[in-house]
C-alpha cells in the first residue's frame, strides 16, 4: 500500500491520508476520512468536476457531506425511529433535531476509513461500525472501491456484512459541476432520471409516503431538460427529492444523465440502486473557499446519489433496505464522463 500524502489531523490526532488514482482519461483523489472524493478532473477539461477543499478543515467542521460517503442509512429516516424483528430502535436526531439524517451525527461521512489497499487506479477503503453507533443495531463492516475505468468512468463499488438484522443504504454524494466547478450555478445543466415516479415530502424533507407519478409535474425528468423548471430565470427550485428507479435492488442500469450547459461535458449515472436522489444544493453555504480557490454558493454544484429509498424502515411497501447476517450488501454506482 502506498500512502501518497497526510492530507490532515483529526481532533484525536489521528492522520488523515489522501491517495491519488489515475486511469480512464480522469484524475481522483481520495481521502480516509469520509471515503470522500476529494477532487475529480477529466483531461482535457480544466476545471474540477466536483466541489471539495484544498484544505482538511472544512471536512471536519462540514455539515454538507461534500463528496463523502454516507451511512448507515443515506438520506432521512422520520423520527429517527423504527421497528426491526419487533425491536424498537431509536437513532440519533441530528436532522433538524426530529429525523436521522445520512446515519447521524456520527455518520460514515464523518469518520476515519481504514485505506486497506491502493493501486494506480483505485483503492480500498473499510470500516467497522459496532453495533449500537448512533442507535443503530448490529454491527457493520463496510468496503468502498473507487477505481477509475475507460472510459472516463468513476467506478463505486461498496459491499457490507452485518451480525444482526439493521436497516442498510450507502450513497456517493458528490457534489458535481460539469461547466467551471462551482464559479456558476448547475441550474442550466441539462439533466434526464430515468423514472417514472418520486416521493414527495413534507416541509422537513421527509417522503409522505406516496409514491407519486412524475407525468405532468415538474418531477418529469424523463426527456432531458435543464434543472431550472420551464427555463424560467427567476423561477423557484428546490430539488431534494428521491427518484423511484426500481421496486429492487438489480443488474447495472443507467439512471441518469446530466449535461454542462457550456461545457457540453456529459455525465452518466449507472447504478444497481432503486432510487436516486436528487439535490440540487440550494443549501450549500461553504465558509472556506473550495477547489481552485473557488467560493461556493447556493446552487454550485448539484448530487445524483444512488440508494435505497428514503425512510424505508417505516415503509414497508418501499423497496426493502433490510440487511440480514445471512446477505450481503451489494452496490455498484457508476459515473460516466465524456467530453463533447
Amino acid at each position: 500500500m502506498k500512502q501518497d500524502e497526510v492530507f490532515g489531523t483529526t481532533q484525536a490526532g489521528e492522520a488523515v491520508p489522501r491517495f491519488t488514482i489515475r486511469g480512464g482519461g480522469l484524475r481522483a483523489c481520495i481521502l480516509g476520512w469520509g471515503a470522500v472524493v476529494q477532487d475529480l478532473r477529466l483531461d482535457g477539461h480544466d476545471a474540477p468536476l466536483v466541489l471539495g477543499f484544498d484544505r482538511f478543515g472544512p471536512y471536519a467542521a462540514d455539515g454538507g457531506y461534500f463528496g463523502a460517503l454516507v451511512g448507515r442509512f443515506a438520506n432521512r429516516i422520520r423520527g429517527g425511529r423504527f421497528t426491526l424483528a419487533g425491536s424498537h430502535h431509536q437513532t440519533n436526531r441530528n436532522f433538524l433535531g426530529r429525523h436521522t439524517l445520512h446515519g447521524g451525527a456520527a455518520g460514515y461521512a464523518r469518520r476515519l476509513w481504514e485505506v486497506s489497499l491502493h493501486g494506480r487506479d483505485f483503492v480500498t477503503l473499510s470500516l467497522h461500525d459496532p453495533a449500537g453507533t448512533m442507535g443503530f443495531p448490529g454491527a457493520l463492516d463496510v468496503t468502498c472501491t473507487y477505481r477509475l475505468k475507460i472510459p472516463g468512468t468513476l467506478s463505486v463499488e461498496i459491499g457490507a456484512i452485518c451480525d444482526a438484522p439493521t436497516p442498510c443504504s450507502l450513497a456517493q454524494h458528490s457534489y458535481f459541476n460539469l461547466d467551471d466547478g462551482g464559479v456558476g450555478e448547475v441550474l442550466d445543466h441539462r439533466v434526464a432520471i430515468l423514472a417514472g415516479a418520486y416521493l414527495p415530502v413534507d416541509a422537513e424533507c421527509v417522503p409522505t409516503g406516496v409514491v407519486q407519478p412524475v407525468e405532468g409535474t415538474p418531477f418529469d425528468f424523463r426527456q432531458a431538460r435543464p434543472l431550472r423548471p420551464d427555463g424560467d430565470a427567476g423561477a423557484a427550485v428546490a430539488y431534494d427529492h428521491n427518484f423511484c428507479l426500481a421496486a429492487a435492488r438489480g443488474p447495472l442500469r443507467q439512471a441518469a444523465w446530466v449535461q454542462g450547459a457550456r461545457s457540453g461535458i456529459e455525465m452518466e449515472v449507472w447504478t444497481t440502486e432503486p432510487g436516486v436522489q436528487l439535490y440540487c444544493g440550494q443549501h450549500i453555504a461553504a465558509d472556506a473557499p473550495g477547489l481552485d480557490g473557488i467560493a461556493y454558493r447556493p446552487f454550485s454544484g448539484l448530487c445524483l446519489e444512488p440508494q435505497a429509498w428514503p425512510d424505508a424502515p417505516n415503509r414497508p411497501y418501499f423497496p426493502q433496505a433490510t440487511l440480514s447476517p445471512d446477505d450481503a450488501y451489494h452496490q455498484v454506482t457508476e459515473y460516466r464522463f465524456r467530453l463533447p
